[in-house]
């Protein structure tokens, strides 16, 4: 199950509507087949899977991150494909929770005499399919808030240079994140002052995130094209903007500012981590802060974090925290 997991790590970010799956086949203690769900969301990781396998798939266990599929869409149910193939055994971590599947598919297995067994590395594969499992229980995508900061906090000086306040490395980092999320996130404002590119560079991907602009008018930000994905206006509050993007398929947002829409999401509690990039370079408090206003009446207000996360890359200090 580990392996199928880092199989379906592969998908992240560029599958959506459709979760990052894993599937390895093992038979009589070999390896037969393996899958992960490809660029678009299809073929599904079972599929392919199974067509790697071919004939040594009869008699298998198959290992799938993710309950198999138990709907007719553009291709048959996985549930039944691996039925079909003769697979013994199926172990999955996670029970689909979309309610075209929601059980079904180990039903079908079940009901065919396959063994399944339910539940195993559950807790990574949650983990994994956050982004999914936020856009079906919750209505909304999984959301990252980033945040390059001087040691003092701030992320730029007071007439708006920010180029650069953390290191080389650091840059590449977040691109390497951005290939992670379906969509990259920023407000009107940082649009307009920065025209940032918003794509990912430096680093092979099969699929560019979309580019979400919230609020304002649009700047003059290139066009959608072979390094440029598709470029959205939305308009309204974040709770608002981000059910239409969990409406439209989106299940992993990368926000990347400015301050004022972080202050927004951070307000909302919409938030599910933080990610921060601490520069050993001190501002001072004329410069502009990482967050807008919070208007919080009490410190226990304050939207609280867990630590789960921290390194260095280059120069800088990387750390991620989860929402509590």
């Amino acid at each position: 199950m580990a392996h199928a997991l880092r199989l379906a790590r592969r998908g992240l970010g560029n599958v959506w509507p459709n979760p990052a799956v894993g599937c390895v086949l093992l038979r009589k203690g070999r390896i037969v087949g393996r899958g992960w769900t490809q660029p678009g969301g299809r073929p599904h990781a079972e599929r392919m899977a199974l067509d790697v396998a071919g004939d040594l798939a009869r008699g298998a266990t198959a290992y799938v991150t993710l309950e198999p599929c138990a709907h007719h869409g553009r291709t048959p149910p996985c549930a039944e494909g691996l039925v079909q193939s003769g697979v013994l055994r199926v172990v999955s971590a996670l029970t689909d929770p979309d309610s075209r599947v929601a059980g079904r598919g180990h039903a079908i297995l079940r009901d065919a005499g396959v063994e399944v067994v339910e539940g195993v590395m559950e807790a990574e594969a949650r983990d994994l399919q956050a982004g999914f499992l936020s856009r079906i229980t919750r209505g909304r995508p999984f959301v990252t808030l980033k945040l390059a900061n001087s040691f003092d906090g701030r992320i730029a000086t007071a007439n708006g240079d920010s180029q650069w306040i953390t290191g080389q490395a650091a840059r590449a980092h977040v691109h390497a994140l951005r290939a992670q999320h379906d969509a990259v996130l920023v407000g009107a404002g940082t649009a307009r002052a920065d025209r940032p590119r918003l794509n990912v560079r430096g680093i092979a991907t099969p699929r560019q995130p979309v580019r979400v602009v919230l609020g304002g008018d649009i700047p003059g930000l290139p066009p959608e094209g072979a390094e440029f994905g598709p470029l959205w206006h939305l308009q309204g509050d974040p709770v608002a903007a981000l059910a239409e993007l969990a409406d439209r398929g989106i299940t992993r947002v990368f926000c990347e500012g400015g301050g004022v829409l972080a202050g927004s999401l951070l307000r909302a509690g919409l938030v599910d981590h933080l990610i921060g990039y601490t520069a050993g370079v001190v501002i001072g408090a004329d410069g502009r802060p990482g967050t807008g206003p919070m208007d919080l009446p009490a410190l226990s207000h304050a939207p609280r974090f867990r630590l789960i996360e921290t390194r260095t890359i280059g120069g800088d200090l990387f750390h991620r925290w989860q929402a509590i």
